[in-house]
């Protein structure tokens, strides 16, 4: 069975930075894309950034310069760094995975999906 695990939010002041963790069971980083989402309370659900089966990164432009992929292999683990963190990036943060999907967007088609897990950024 797959399991995606998310941890790592909190309530944080602007300007400050956090970093999350997507711990991942059953599935291997080399076939599989992950992706890190977020939504906020009355928006639609956004793409942050992927991790691609190749090692490739991308970032959405609202993030870019601010957030960092990383992964560490053998703990299975995908972490985002978020830097610089504004009142705008307080949102639910998920992270997914899927096998044959690999875009920013809405998320949707993505097959796995852990439970979020919640950001905060006061002003």
């Amino acid at each position: 069975e797959v399991q995606l695990v998310e941890s790592g939010g909190g309530s944080v002041q602007a300007g400050g930075s956090l970093r999350l963790s997507c711990a991942a069971s059953n599935i291997y980083f080399s076939a599989y894309c992950i992706g890190w989402f977020r939504q906020a309370p009355g928006k639609e659900r956004e793409g942050v950034a992927l991790y691609e089966t190749n090692g490739r990164t991308k970032y959405a432009d609202f993030v870019k310069g601010r957030f960092t992929v990383s992964h560490d292999n053998a703990k299975n683990t995908l972490y985002l760094q978020m830097d610089s963190l504004q009142s705008e990036d307080t949102a639910m943060y998920f992270c997914a995975a899927d096998r044959w999907r690999c875009e920013l967007g809405d998320g949707q088609g993505y097959n796995y999906w852990g439970q979020g897990t919640q950001v905060t950024v006061s002003s």
